[in-house]
């Protein structure tokens, strides 16, 4: 049988603790997963897609060893189901934290199903102590000079404070 390869796409501006409970959880699915990091979106990130693939890249060091060589992370321009063809993958992994996710993420699957009916996606409830986290609000709580250290990493949370220190 063919290894299963699975894409997790997003801006990961910056990388949370959330991301990292889907990526753990991703892993179980999956034989080899992509961090796909979009370049071209609608949001106006403050890190740079180079910086975020940097970021992610040195989350993933905190993963266990055999599950480092099973991911990889790579920006990607243009549409997420063209990207996952490009990489032989049929499933796309999304994480929703709540209601209102759904909704936006259930019209995108539909979407990207009617660009390319090989390509499931497949949605992972946030885990019960990530639910509340995403990374609008630790910018903002960053920008504020208040305390990340529960939503992101040491490193992630440096690279935060740097950056709102200009």
């Amino acid at each position: 049988m063919a290894n299963k390869t699975g894409i997790y796409p997003g801006t990961f501006d910056p990388i949370t603790v959330g991301h990292m409970d889907i990526i753990t959880r991703g892993l179980k699915l999956v034989d080899h997963l992509i961090i796909a990091v979009a370049e071209d979106i609608p949001k106006t990130p403050i890190f740079t897609p180079a910086d975020r693939v940097a970021l992610v890249r040195k989350e993933l060091t905190n993963l266990p060893k055999k599950d480092q060589a099973r991911v990889e992370v790579k920006a990607f321009r243009g549409l997420l189901v063209e990207f996952a063809a490009k990489h032989n993958s049929a499933i796309i992994i999304r994480g929703l934290r709540a209601i209102s996710d759904f909704e936006y993420e259930f019209q995108m699957a539909c979407m990207n199903s009617r660009l390319n009916d090989d390509i499931e996606t497949v949605f992972l409830p946030a885990s019960e102590n990530t639910h509340f986290i995403s990374s609008r609000f630790v910018k903002e709580i960053a920008r504020l000079k208040g305390d990340i250290s529960s939503f992101v990493s040491p490193d992630t949370a440096k690279k935060l404070k740097d950056y709102y220190k200009k």
